[in-house]
């Protein structure tokens, strides 16, 4: 055995372990939203008993220089540093530490000192640290550190030695000036995908724009151009398409997904292409490209922007069948193979082949087709059945997209196993559909969103949470009246900072189904033009644009991380709140899961846990009503009818006095 069987450097004494957050060791990005804060912790040790320093270093992906902070230990060898992103983009960390001999010194000369014991030795020790590290120093320190160290060798009085030993102002300089040549640097470079606020506070409408029209007529864009006053007015600021290409006419599905169409009948529009085109091309009766460009920037005058539906599937007539017959499978009989999801069969649509032997020409169009859109002005993208693509394909596409568009997010529509909607996530989707529709209870919903906001999800899973779709009409809004559809909408715009409803059916409370024992809805808006009296007065409109305008107003409803469920004695009460330190935003949220019933119990919160005085009276001022109520204590009585208002939104107000003694709640 000889020095080539030893390790390159051996004298890297400290041990990083545990750096969080990190995805898979650093394979995947953790996310964060323009102006966030990254905490990162690791746990930091060393052999022996020497001191440590530690710093947190980060740059973005355009920097080649790293920015540091210092980090600090709390307990048990575990560090914190923080940092703030600035821009969109890719960000970067590392953690580097070290054993630090002056900061070691200068608490053992402490402890000597406390002790009575000589120091002359220690102080020469000291005086050759601060020497060593004038040598790498100028200017102004450097002839700081050689004066320390000069004077801390010369025969002056020993206490007035050990005075200027422990000066702060030697310290700070001296810490300016690590010795790291043994310095321990984790080996990954740990990655942070920075995406725009919206990614993390959106509220999202969908409608159909073939049913925009007066009617008997088929919509176009100028008829939705007409309608984003009230979408608008009603607090939506992402107005979601489905597919606005041209349909399909070989198997076209009729009304109410009858395998054979009519005449007349306007088929699915995610059946895409005909002769008219495909996936770069717009439905004719929708309009051109100048009508969707001036839909665009119409709906931006209206602080909303249009996301689009993107599709990977074809109609049988799609020219891709044509031209690229290679990219699909084929039957036996040479057919090519349509779609199925046993026993449901879409006879409209067939599948890409992404086992296809031209799968790399098909990944470069798929791409383009997104890249198309983009350069045409749309930032924003639900991406249909993005669990039947290849992950690696969304890996590979969404990571060059956003290199080139560090603006855009991607909304996957995954309604699968939870570790592949999981896995869509990490790959590079900035927000989540989930399983809200079908969590009802009070156990379902604090235990799932407990797991999508406490647990390592929440660094990379944004929940955007939908009570309906044009392909879910739960068994609850099919029976539980309009209650049902309060309910479902409270819950998602408090629950989640991202939430979206299928109109006009949401407001109007569609809520016949196309059979017993379906989520299906009668007349299906998938393959028909309906018409909607957006007038009624029925409407749940006036509810909506109250619950979006208490999402914009306060902060606390506009993140996750602040969510946490409160004890209330009663299984049909939920109850949770939502918080920001900065503004001092508390809101309580208190709801009747029950549509048909009143109920009521004793609301237990943690005040210290809050920032509530346990001695003061506080102020809980229901936005939903304009009540307000003079709480003391942590144990608190709600009554929720479902027939009047199946739940508060309670804004805290703790109570302050002013200098003329006078009180008020704020």
């Amino acid at each position: 055995m000889g020095l080539k069987d030893l390790p390159p450097e051996g004298r890297q004494r400290a041990i990083i372990e545990d750096v969080q957050p990190v995805l898979d060791g650093g394979q995947f990005s953790v996310k964060r939203v323009v102006g966030e804060e990254v905490r990162v912790e690791a746990d930091i040790f060393a052999d022996g008993h020497d001191s440590l320093s530690a710093v947190l270093r980060y740059r973005t992906a355009d920097q080649r220089d790293y920015k540091e902070v210092p980090m600090t230990p709390v307990e048990n060898d575990r560090w914190i540093g923080t940092f703030r992103v600035e821009q969109l983009g890719h960000y970067y960390f590392t953690v580097q530490a070290w054993v630090d001999h002056f900061k070691t010194w200068l608490r053992d000369l402490k402890a000597t000192v406390d002790a009575a014991q000589d120091v002359s030795v220690d102080l020469e020790m000291g005086a050759d640290l601060i020497l060593a590290a004038a040598r790498t120093a100028s200017g102004r320190d450097r002839k700081q550190l050689l004066e320390f160290g000069e004077f801390l060798k010369s025969k002056n009085d020993p206490a007035v030695r050990v005075e200027l030993a422990l000066d702060k102002d030697l310290a700070a300089i001296m810490y300016r000036y690590p010795d790291r040549r043994f310095a321990s640097t984790t080996s990954h470079e740990y990655p942070i995908l920075v995406e725009r606020q919206k990614a993390r506070f959106s509220t999202w409408y969908e409608m159909f724009p073939r049913s925009a029209g007066p009617e008997g007529s088929h919509g176009t864009f100028r008829d939705v151009e007409a309608l984003l006053p009230y979408v608008q007015e009603m607090g939506f600021d992402v107005l979601y398409l489905p597919p606005i290409h041209p349909i399909g006419r070989i198997h076209r599905k009729g009304k109410n997904n009858q395998r054979v169409a009519e005449p007349g009948d306007t088929g699915s529009p995610w059946a895409i292409g005909a002769k008219e085109g495909g996936h770069k091309s717009i439905h004719p009766q929708l309009g051109a490209i100048e009508d969707f460009r001036r839909l665009l920037e119409r709906a931006r005058e209206h602080g909303m922007e249009i996301a689009m539906d993107i599709a990977f599937q074809c109609a049988p007539d799609h020219p891709y069948v044509k031209k690229h017959p290679e990219w699909f499978k084929h039957r036996p009989d040479g057919t090519i193979q349509y779609a199925e999801n046993p026993p449901k069969k879409y006879e409209d649509i067939v599948p890409f082949d992404f086992e296809s032997e031209k799968w790399q020409e098909l990944w470069l169009e798929l791409f383009d087709v997104m890249r198309f859109w983009m350069n045409e002005g749309v930032r924003i993208f639900r991406v249909d059945n993005p669990h039947t693509k290849p992950f690696a394909f969304w890996q590979w596409a969404l990571g060059k997209l956003h290199q080139e568009f560090p603006d855009a997010i991607f909304l996957s529509e995954a309604f699968t196993r939870p570790k592949v909607m999981y896995r869509l996530a990490r790959l590079g989707f900035s927000q989540s559909y989930t399983y809200f529709a079908w969590r009802n209870t009070k156990w379902e919903l604090k235990t799932y969103f407990t797991e999508l906001t406490r647990t390592g999800l929440k660094e990379y899973f944004r929940p955007n949470v939908w009570p309906n779709t044009p392909d879910i009409l739960t068994q609850y809004l099919q029976t539980g009246g309009r209650p049902a559809f309060m309910i479902r909408l409270i819950l998602a715009g408090t629950l989640s900072s991202n939430y979206g409803i299928y109109g006009p059916a949401f407001e109007l409370m569609e809520h016949v189904p196309r059979e017993p024992n379906s989520e299906e809805y009668l007349n299906s808006e998938k393959y028909q033009i309906r018409h909607w009296n957006l007038d009624d007065p029925n409407s749940l409109r006036p509810l909506i644009s109250l619950v979006n305008q208490i999402r914009r107003d306060h902060v606390a409803l506009q993140s996750n991380d602040s969510l946490r469920f409160h004890h209330i004695d009663n299984d049909q009460l939920i109850a949770y709140s939502k918080s920001d330190p900065r503004s001092s935003d508390l809101l309580i949220m208190v709801v009747n899961l029950d549509p048909f019933h009143t109920h009521s119990g004793w609301l237990d919160l943690p005040l210290a846990e809050l920032g509530i005085p346990e001695d003061q009276t506080y102020q809980v001022h229901d936005l939903l009503s304009d009540s307000r109520f003079l709480w003391h204590g942590s144990r608190n009585y709600v009554e929720l009818n479902p027939e009047v208002m199946p739940a508060h939104i309670f804004k805290v107000r703790r109570k302050m006095r002013t200098e003329h003694d006078f009180e008020y709640f704020f």
